[in-house]
């Protein structure tokens, strides 16, 4: 069975404390988007994980399809399978591919294996692989507060937008993002801000992972100067970074953007 594990991309995103075990509390809406890694899963007679495209510097222990599938095969008992990643999304890109990866593979087991798992069950175990995992198991719009594992759906329509995803030469060490910002309660909350028109969003919503991270990567603030100068309505970093999106009602045939390893156009 075979399936695209799709992106997100952070629209806002709020780091408002530091938890005594040293995550955050952030507020940030999570939005789907159809850029795609591919992911298969066979039958097998023992286990293998086998990973093209984009390598992956991991052992296959630390993997997250790898955590995901023992966490089925721990409670289902499941036998072996192979497990095909076709991974096409960078990684320290803030696009949560892996934890996308991981979502797929819970639900492509529950369906291979018929085990009818629900899917508040499959948000618990998603949640137990990475913060953002379970998003992708609903993969809707959502408000997302604690870590970014608690979820209210919201209404966003972007339907008919342009969104121009840059994909830079550097990536950005998460860990190191949230070691270096400074927590700060916003004087007004992203669930609010969220509503304005996007014409507006410039102004009121910020990602506050830019001021650290655009003082040690600047090409990333480049590519953002790009975007609003080439016509975006809205421009951004993608949670920790790297990857940077603009927003556009149309686009320019002679649009730019420099400095920048590769640019994906999505319409929305």
């Amino acid at each position: 069975m075979i399936c695209f594990p799709n992106i997100k991309i952070n629209i806002g995103l709020d780091i408002i404390s530091r938890r005594e075990n040293g995550y955050h509390n952030i507020e940030t809406v999570f939005f789907p988007v159809l850029y795609n890694d591919i992911l298969e899963i066979l039958p097998s007679d023992k286990f293998e994980l086998i990973n093209e495209g984009i390598q992956i510097d991991c052992p296959v222990e630390k993997n997250l399809c790898y955590k995901a599938y023992k966490i089925i095969e721990e409670h289902y008992k499941i036998p072996p399978v192979k497990i095909i990643l076709f991974k096409n999304i960078p990684f320290g890109t803030g696009l949560g591919s892996g934890s996308s990866d991981a979502a797929q593979t819970l639900i492509l087991l529950n369906k291979i294996f018929k085990l009818n798992i629900s899917e508040q069950e499959l948000l618990n175990y998603a949640s137990h692989i990475g913060a953002d995992c379970a998003f992708f198991i609903k993969n809707k719009p959502v408000i997302a507060n604690g870590v970014g594992n608690i979820f209210e759906e919201i209404s966003l329509n972007l339907n008919g937008k342009y969104l121009l995803l840059c994909l830079p030469e550097v990536s950005v060490n998460t860990a190191n993002a949230y070691k270096n910002c400074k927590p700060e309660i916003p004087r007004k909350s992203l669930a609010d801000l969220i509503k304005l028109p996007i014409s507006e969003w410039k102004e009121n919503i910020k990602n506050d992972f830019e001021k650290t991270v655009f003082a040690d990567f600047p090409v990333l603030s480049e590519i953002k100067k790009d975007l609003y100068n080439n016509g975006a309505i809205y421009a951004q970093m993608s949670g920790s970074g790297s990857a940077v999106f603009g927003l556009f009602d149309k686009i320019s045939e002679n649009l730019k953007i420099s400095k920048c390893k590769k640019t994906v156009l999505i319409r929305l």
